[in-house]
């Protein structure tokens, strides 16, 4: 089978592709034959040794993606031949809150990634995905999506959420949160990204090279007061006008850290009583009653472009520009 790796070399121009034994699943193991992938920044910072360093190659990469089982091992009760599923981005973490053991689970990390033809995983951590989405939106789901239906799991009808970008989470963040009745505010570099997501229902875009001080425009469009709350994929960059931008006794969801380093000022956190909350993806119960949801409301994951596999640098490199609008994926 084909198996796309980083041989002893990180970097992008360093993914090859090379033959590997078919494998075959074991005792409550699953086969299965891969569709789709989608990319996640964290694949591309795996790719450029700089997420892990110290990470032990040749690795296979990649944690999203989508297939048919088509071989299963003995005992397998929870899935069956021909079922379209998807791998948990965390394999051992089913239900409940996170552990060490959960923690150290993740395809394309801890474990090794699923950029394979053929894949091998235990039936705990594979799910069963919408019937109406393609292979390449299912691809999309395992961490992108699910780490915005974490974040936004207090959330009810009539808040108000903040928006940062137009990558993966975010945009599945606007559609989750609008889904859940919520008014979605979205921050971008880029005035035609924000008419697009205007165009999905946020009341409200900020371009926040036109507007350096986003968090007083958020405040003033939500009547002085801030907005319930933030998913904040910047990290420390972006934190402190999160902190200005969110209300008393607000929620902030920590997600990402692509705006860089910056000092934090913690005093915000104390004064206005806000709660932070780290979003580490989430487990497989949640995912699971993520895609109830999505089959109920027939809502599909907003793909940017498709590579074929053999174009996998390329991929990464379009991911890596950031113009993408939502999800980036790979199919065979």
């Amino acid at each position: 089978m084909k198996t796309i790796v980083l041989q002893s070399t990180f970097g992008i121009e360093n993914l090859a592709v090379i033959d590997q034994p078919e494998p075959k699943p074991g005792p409550g193991q699953v086969l299965v034959k891969m569709k789709a992938w989608s990319l996640n920044y964290r694949d591309l910072l795996m790719v450029k040794g700089l997420y892990n360093p110290k990470l032990k190659l040749p690795f296979v990469p990649l944690s999203d993606g989508v297939g048919e089982i088509i071989g299963v091992g003995d005992g397998v009760t929870r899935v069956k031949l021909g079922d379209r599923v998807a791998g948990c981005f965390m394999q051992r973490w089913s239900a409940g809150a996170l552990t060490d053991a959960a923690a150290k689970s993740a395809l394309g990390g801890a474990l090794p990634g699923i950029l394979a033809e053929l894949v091998v995983l235990h039936e705990e951590g594979v799910v069963h995905v919408p019937k109406h989405l393609t292979d390449e939106e299912a691809a999309t789901l395992p961490c992108a999506a699910l780490t915005a239906w974490n974040a936004l799991g207090q959330v009810k009808a009539g808040d108000s959420v903040l928006v940062q970008g137009t990558g993966g989470v975010s945009i599945f963040a606007l559609q989750f949160a609008r889904m859940m009745g919520a008014r979605v505010i979205a921050t971008s570099s880029s005035n035609a990204k924000l008419e697009r997501v205007k165009q999905m229902g946020a009341s409200d875009g900020i371009n926040y090279k036109e507007t350096p001080t986003w968090d007083e425009k958020v405040r003033e469009l939500t009547g002085a007061q801030g907005v319930d709350h933030v998913v904040e994929v910047g990290g420390a960059g972006t934190f402190n006008q999160s902190l200005k931008a969110v209300r008393l006794g607000g929620s902030v969801s920590l997600i990402g850290v692509l705006a860089g380093k910056g000092e934090v000022n913690l005093m915000p956190v104390l004064m206005k009583g806000v709660r932070v909350q780290g979003i580490f993806v989430g487990n497989r119960e949640m995912f699971e009653a993520m895609n109830r949801a999505i089959a109920l409301q027939q809502m599909r994951p907003v793909v940017d472009r498709v590579f074929d596999c053999k174009d996998i640098q390329a991929a990464l490199k379009h991911l890596e520009s950031a113009t993408h609008f939502g999800k980036v994926c790979v199919r065979i």
